[in-house]
C-alpha cells in the first residue's frame, strides 16, 4: 500500500495546540499546580525564580508562596537536574521519568570520567560513597568533607570553571584525575535519581529522591526514555528528531534510538511545507486547534515554551530574535501574543512595590496593551506586591 500523505496543518494551528498544552491559553486550577511542570515538559529552573515564575501564567490564583510550599513542605514539586543537564522544577510523582529519561546525557560525562580516571571500579566505588552520603540532604561542602573524613578520599581546591565562575571549590582525587563535587552530582544521575533538598544556610543541598519523596516510585531507564519523549511531543509537538535531540541534549544517534522505539505511535504532519512528527493520539486536537480570542501572556526568562525547538522562527522573527535569544544562552522574558514574541519585558521588585517594563517590538493594539497590563498586575499579586507600575518603553 502507498504511504499516506502527511496531514497538513498551519503554524497558527500549531501555536494554538502548543499554547493549550502549556496551559497558556487557559489557566488551570490552583489544585493542579504541581502537575503543570509535567504538562510543559519541565519548568526550567537553573535560576530558581525563573522556574517558579513560569508556573504563574499557567495557574489561576497561584502565588510564589504556593510554589515554595509545594517544593519544600508538601514536596509535590522538586527541583532536579534533567534535560541538557539543566535544573528543572518537576512533579515529584514524575521525577524518575525526567531523570532516568535524560540519563544518557549524564552517562556521557560518566564515561568521560571512567576513561580519564583509568579505572571504572574506582569511579563506581566513589559514586557508591556519594550515594550513601546523599541519604540525607548534603551541601557540596558537606559532600567533600564526608568523602575525606569518613571515606579517606583526598580533596583539594581548584577553580570550578563554567559561567565565568573563578571560585575555588573542592575536587576529589579518583584514579589519575580530580573531580569537583558539582561534577560528581552530575554524573551520579546516570545511576541514581537525586534532587535538591532545603538550603543549608546559603548553600544548596542535594539528596536521593527515594529519601526525599514520599511514596517514591522509580521506573527503568528504557521506560522513562519513551515516556519522556511522549511528554516532549505532548508539550512541544509537532517536532523533529533534531528538535528532540537538542531539547534533551543528546547525540543524534541516541535521539534516533529513543524516537525509533516510539515511532509506531508518531505520525508525520506538514506545517506549511515543514515536516515534523506528532503523536497520532494528538492529531485530532492538533487539527481542530484554534485561538478563539487573543492569548496575551508575560512569560519569564527561560520559559519552557520558548525552548522546545532548534528553529526559533516559530516564536520570533529574525529581526528581533537576538532580543529574545541572547548571548551565553540567556533567554529573555517575553510578551507572548498568540504564541509569538511581540516584545520583551523585565521587572524590578522593591519590597512591596513592583515595576514592570514592557518593550514591544512594534505598536500594540489597545486590546493587547490592556491585557498586558492585566498580566503585569497579576504578577504583582503572585509576588505579593501591593503596588504595581507598568511602563511601556
Amino acid at each position: 500500500m502507498p504511504e499516506s500523505k502527511p496531514v497538513r496543518v498551519s503554524w497558527k494551528q500549531v501555536a494554538a495546540f502548543r499554547l493549550s498544552r502549556h496551559r497558556l491559553s487557559k489557566k488551570t486550577s490552583l489544585a493542579a499546580l504541581s502537575s503543570v511542570p509535567g504538562d510543559m515538559a519541565g519548568a526550567q529552573a537553573q535560576v530558581l525564580l525563573a522556574g517558579q515564575m513560569s508556573i504563574w501564567p499557567r495557574v489561576k490564583g497561584a502565588r510564589l508562596q504556593d510554589v515554595e510550599s509545594a517544593l519544600w513542605i508538601e514536596r509535590t514539586l522538586v527541583r532536579a537536574w534533567g534535560m541538557r543537564g539543566t535544573m528543572f522544577l518537576l512533579p515529584s510523582d514524575e521525577l524518575s521519568v525526567f531523570v532516568r529519561g535524560s540519563a544518557r546525557r549524564a552517562a556521557y560525562n560518566l564515561n568521560w570520567a571512567i576513561r580519564h580516571a583509568g579505572s571504572k571500579q574506582d569511579v563506581d566505588k566513589l559514586l557508591d560513597r556519594v550515594s550513601e552520603i546523599l541519604e540525607e540532604p548534603r551541601t557540596r561542602t558537606d559532600l567533600a568533607q564526608m568523602l575525606t573524613e569518613s571515606h579517606g578520599y583526598k580533596t583539594k581546591s581548584k577553580a570550578a570553571g563554567g559561567w565565568g565562575d573563578k571560585r575555588k571549590v573542592p575536587h576529589v582525587k579518583v584514579g589519575t584525575i580530580s573531580l569537583s563535587m558539582g561534577f560528581l552530582l552530575h554524573i551520579i544521575r546516570a545511576r541514581d535519581v537525586i534532587c535538591s533538598g532545603s538550603n543549608q544556610g546559603t548553600e544548596a543541598s542535594y539528596v536521593r529522591a527515594d529519601k526525599w519523596i514520599k511514596n517514591w516510585k522509580d521506573v527503568s531507564q528504557e521506560t522513562a526514555e519513551r515516556e519522556l519523549l511522549v511528554k516532549y511531543l505532548k508539550a512541544h509537538g509537532p517536532a523533529t528528531i533534531n528538535d528532540f535531540a537538542i531539547w534533551e541534549g543528546l547525540y543524534m544517534k541516541d535521539a534516533k534510538d529513543i524516537w525509533s522505539k516510539e515511532a509506531e505511535n508518531i505520525v508525520e504532519v506538514d506545517i506549511e511545507g515543514s515536516k515534523a512528527g506528532t503523536l497520532e493520539s494528538d492529531l485530532p486536537e492538533l487539527e481542530s486547534a484554534k485561538i478563539n480570542e487573543p492569548v496575551v501572556r508575560l512569560v519569564p526568562y527561560f520559559d519552557s515554551f520558548l525552548l522546545g525547538h532548534k528553529s526559533h522562527l516559530n516564536i520570533v522573527d529574525e529581526k528581533n530574535r537576538k532580543k529574545v535569544y541572547r548571548s551565553q544562552g540567556w533567554v529573555s522574558p517575553v510578551l507572548l501574543v498568540d504564541g509569538r514574541a511581540q516584545g520583551v519585558w523585565s521587572h524590578v521588585q522593591k519590597k512591596n512595590d513592583l515595576e514592570v517594563k514592557i518593550t514591544p517590538f512594534s505598536k500594540l493594539s489597545n486590546q493587547v496593551t490592556e491585557r498586558a497590563k492585566e498580566e503585569a498586575s497579576d504578577l504583582g499579586r503572585f509576588l505579593d506586591c501591593s503596588s504595581v507600575k507598568t511602563i511601556f518603553a
